[in-house]
């Protein structure tokens, strides 16, 4: 049923795009983007699979091993090769036997008072700033808070952001952050500070245990904030350009980077504690949570680069075989084609929930987040207001008033590149 829906959204949209003097929807889509052109996006998805060929071959040769193991243990005989429907499987195992992490006994030390406390003091060292809670402020619910935030040198007064941070009935059931006021200069020269609403959904505290966050939540709280400073830290003239009103393939990019601080030991000791004494996680524990992070990265990245790659390849057609377009993708980057009688397409959302010829963002934004944090800040350290500054004056403070390759340029002193990310995927 769906696939017919999607390949006629495709010969629509390049019909649409034709209309409006584009060669194809890709063009059309990518002119108000960082990467403005299908032919940049084409080389980056390109190089990306060129530099994974050797970390997944690696990588499926573990799978490998593992599945000639599960084999002979069975008594069967191997066909000596990884197809499509074994990887999510030995995925699973090789994150089980080499990056077992219990995520039960980790969030003992996440409780939300200490991640809260420990992600305030954080973000108000690295940028500078000061956070004043306001007591008894007009709110939408108890459970809600109001901070106003200044700079810590000059004591300007930037804006103010809500936390709404636990479930209740008829919230908004994710996580995200909406701008209630954009920061500007309005028409009598004076400034309009931002206001913005961190909304999350953590389990509430009960009676007798306090909300304790799994790892995954403390990199969403730690996420999102980054979305909420990027609204107050923003100084631009226009509304326009106010905060994260940026290009689309950058926007998530900032925040992006500030994952990184749930995942170094300094800032992770900052924002943790176990929550009936407030002891630190033991050291294996923080080592196995660290290390959790490479744990088959190779495939998910190139999962990534497949559905990139299918993406500007149907929307760079007029019409598009969508079962074969990605059969095509898959064999370019897995080394071997989908399912036979299959067609991945048919369930993927994003290509009819505003992703259209967009998809390779995610991996974009990765790629660039990661040139930031290993150029800036694992020099100057994660801690460091040095590299803080240089973030928040060079990223931040423009919003969407300069252009996002610009910006990077201005940060990292030359042209982005894709090293940094290799390297911290341990590719390098």
């Amino acid at each position: 049923l769906n696939t017919p829906i999607l390949e006629e959204l495709v010969k629509l949209r390049a019909e649409k795009a034709g209309l409006l003097g584009y060669p194809t929807h890709s063009d059309f889509i990518l002119d108000a983007r960082m990467a403005k052109t299908k032919d940049t996006v084409k080389t980056f998805l390109t190089d990306m699979v060129g530099k994974m060929k050797e970390p997944l071959s690696a990588e499926f040769e573990g799978f490998l091993e593992i599945k000639e193991r599960e084999c002979k243990e069975n008594g069967e005989e191997c066909c000596g090769s990884v197809q499509p429907w074994d990887i999510y499987h030995y995925m699973q195992i090789t994150e089980k036997e080499k990056y077992s992490v219990d995520t039960e006994l980790l969030k003992q030390y996440f409780p939300m008072d200490i991640v809260t406390k420990g992600l305030l003091e954080i973000y108000q060292l690295i940028f500078n700033l000061r956070f004043e809670k306001i007591e008894n402020a007009p709110v939408w619910h108890p459970d809600v808070q109001l901070f106003s935030v200044f700079d810590k040198t000059t004591s300007a007064f930037l804006g103010q952001f809500y936390m709404d941070l636990h479930p209740r009935d008829g919230k908004y059931g994710h996580a995200a952050v909406f701008g209630l006021q954009p920061g500007c200069v309005k028409s009598d020269g004076e400034r309009q500070p931002a206001v913005c609403a961190l909304v999350c959904n953590f389990t509430a505290p009960t009676a007798d245990k306090p909300s304790l966050l799994y790892h995954s939540e403390v990199e969403t709280y730690f996420h999102e904030f980054g979305h909420a400073m990027h609204q107050i830290c923003s100084q631009t003239e226009h509304t326009y350009f106010s905060g994260t009103r940026v290009e689309r393939d950058f926007v998530e990019a900032p925040s992006q980077m500030l994952e990184n601080w749930c995942w170094e030991k300094d800032s992770l000791k900052m924002m943790s504690g176990h929550y009936k004494d407030g002891t630190a996680i033991p050291c294996d524990l923080l080592e196995k949570l660290v290390s959790s992070k490479l744990a088959n990265v190779a495939t998910t990245t190139c999962r990534q680069l497949v559905f990139g790659l299918f993406d500007q390849d149907i929307h760079t057609r007029e019409n598009a075989d969508t079962a074969q377009c990605f059969s095509n993708a898959h064999s370019l980057v897995m080394g071997n084609p989908a399912p036979q009688g299959t067609n991945f397409a048919a369930q993927f959302g994003h290509m009819a929930g505003g992703y259209d010829a967009q998809y390779y963002g995610y991996m974009w934004s990765e790629v660039y987040s990661e040139d930031m944090f290993q150029t800036v800040f694992k020099e100057t350290g994660v801690l460091s207001p040095e590299g803080g500054m240089k973030y928040r004056t060079c990223i931040l403070q423009p919003g969407g008033s300069v252009d996002a390759f610009d910006m990077l340029k201005n940060m990292l002193g030359r042209d982005p590149n894709s090293d940094a990310f290799f390297k911290a995927k341990g590719f390098a």
